[in-house]
């Protein structure tokens, strides 16, 4: 997982803004220009098998 920064404009994805969580507490955002890798994201932990297992068994329900 790395940190970004945009090359160009932005915006705040609305799929997930305007619907789900007002705020943008998952910092989710929109671009059509490039993205600028600054860093490697560090002292992030990921999601257990278990939790991944029953992510994609609720894909397939779908």
């Amino acid at each position: 997982m790395y940190v970004v920064e945009p090359e160009g404009e932005f915006e705040e994805d609305p799929n997930v803004t305007d619907k789900k969580f007002p705020c943008n507490p998952t910092k989710s955002y929109r671009t059509q220009e490039p993205l600028r890798i600054v860093g490697e994201a560090v002292g992030w932990t990921g999601h257990s098998l278990e939790v991944l297992q029953n992510m994609r068994e609720n894909l397939e329900g779908l």
